[in-house]
């Protein structure tokens, strides 16, 4: 079980904010805009789950540990709202494909049994600890250039993740506990994710937001259209998808993967991870009244 705080910070996005708010790293402040696009839906999604699912608890110590974790998976869904807000403030076509991406998740809680979604759910956090790890070990290079509003949100998000990280697994352990079933869900997760999401996020921001401002053709971000004959990045590689993670040693690279294939073995324990140094220097920054909305412009000394 984890010690769950809940922790709510007020993000400003009342000025507008680049769609490429990372200046010199176009694709992946696209995946940035794309994680914020999901977080809402999915995080709806575990509210609704985890509110059906109450009454299976039998663990007081689980129930304890669930209302935690969807308080704050409820702020982060707020917080990404704002984030999502204002990019349809500015670009209104947006809405079409923040409604489609929160059709998907909302059909889903119509549609598929209750095992299946908390199956999803824990599958899909088990990849945090990894990825988030991956991108917290190297925030130097991937959000501290970038605009200080959606840098310190997605930090304040993924040290959450990490905090939380064994959350899911424990609700799927109380109230399904079947592995092998949640390891047949993955291929699903995965389809959904990379089939139904990205396409609505890639078709709207081409449609909706001029190249001037999204810099690269969206498209760029499927593997698929990609691998296609013809299809190639026409962009230089510092204004490509390409070029996203240039500066990351491919050490760390190799470790990401192995940890994200190794997240989805159905013995894998999330809370066996050793948490990133960052995340224990957000914790101590925050105790002493550092202000999350601005991580990097209020930074104090001492």
């Amino acid at each position: 079980m984890t010690d769950l705080t809940v922790r709510r910070i007020r993000f400003d996005f009342e000025q507008p904010v680049p769609v490429v708010w990372h200046p010199t790293n176009p694709g992946f402040s696209h995946a940035v805009n794309l994680m914020s696009f999901i977080a809402i839906g999915f995080e709806k999604m575990i509210v609704a789950a985890v509110q059906e699912a109450k009454s299976s608890f039998t663990d007081p110590a689980v129930a304890t540990e669930a209302l935690a974790f969807v308080r704050q998976e409820a702020q982060h869904a707020n917080a990404h709202r704002q984030h999502v807000g204002r990019l349809i403030k500015q670009y209104p076509g947006l809405q079409q494909t923040f409604d489609a991406i929160m059709a998907s998740y909302d059909e889903m809680t119509r549609t598929k049994s209750l095992a299946y979604r908390l199956a999803y759910i824990a599958n899909l956090e088990a990849t945090f600890s990894p990825s988030f790890r991956f991108l917290l070990d190297n925030e130097d290079k991937l959000f501290r250039p970038g605009d200080d509003r959606v840098a310190s949100l997605l930090l304040w998000h993924m040290v959450e993740e990490v905090e939380h990280r064994s959350s899911a697994l424990t609700i799927y352990n109380a109230v399904v506990g079947k592995r092998i079933y949640r390891l047949r869900v993955v291929p699903s997760v995965v389809h959904h994710i990379m089939s139904t999401l990205l396409p609505l996020y890639i078709e709207g921001m081409n449609a909706h937001v001029p190249q001037p401002d999204r810099v690269i053709d969206a498209r760029a971000m499927s593997i698929r259209w990609r691998m296609s004959a013809g299809k190639r990045d026409k962009h230089p590689r510092h204004l490509s998808v390409a070029g996203m993670l240039d500066g990351v040693s491919r050490q760390d690279k190799w470790v990401a993967l192995r940890g994200l294939l190794r997240s989805q073995n159905p013995f894998f324990d999330p809370e066996a991870e050793e948490p990133p140094a960052f995340a224990d220097q957000w914790f101590e920054r925050y105790e002493r009244g550092d202000d999350g909305a601005h991580w990097y412009s209020s930074q104090r000394s001492g």
